[in-house]
């Protein structure tokens, strides 16, 4: 990251002191191990889900570390076909997904969390209207000490838009 970093201001640099053909110039002395594009820098893992680490309450240095794994909509459906327990955690109710078992707030988490599965190995889906809502919702379930966490990429937008039914608020 460090390289890449050098790289940018490398270019920045260039653009703003030597015309406009200093983008390219400045490009090609970049060193050869520099990837062409920011994604291909990052690991597959960092692109398919969200990590979260937690620290246990009784001592900082005991840490477990949890990811909320992100599924397009074609995957989500399939995740939820199964055993998991799925939540809608948007806040104010705008519908749901067919099969939801419960709706918790995202920003309740933690103060509902009698609601909840009990056992922590439990797999959860989690839902919000574009991915916010349940990626804040994803790492209290993780603090939590849930270890199966499934999210759906882009919320109930990315369902509908994939052709996917929506319940109607209040069902």
């Amino acid at each position: 990251m460090i390289v890449m970093t050098l790289a940018v201001v490398a270019v920045t640099a260039a653009c703003s002191t030597s015309g406009p053909t200093a983008p390219a110039q400045a490009a090609s002395s970049m060193p050869s191990s520099m990837p062409s594009s920011m994604s291909s820098a990052m690991p597959a893992s960092m692109t398919q889900s969200r990590p979260v680490s937690t620290a246990s309450s009784s001592t900082a240095s005991s840490q477990t570390a949890a990811a909320v794994q992100l599924l397009d909509p074609a995957e989500f459906a399939a995740a939820i076909a199964g055993d998991r327990v799925t939540i809608n955690v948007h806040v104010p109710d705008e519908g749901s997904l067919p099969g939801t078992d419960l709706a918790v707030p995202f920003d309740q988490i933690t103060a509902r969390a009698a609601e909840l599965p009990q056992d922590r190995n439990t797999p959860l889906a989690i839902y919000c209207m574009t991915g916010h809502m349940s990626a804040i919702a994803g790492a209290e379930l993780a603090a939590l000490g849930y270890t199966d966490i499934v999210e759906l990429r882009g919320g109930m937008e990315a369902w509908q838009a994939a052709g996917r039914p929506l319940l109607p608020a209040g069902t």
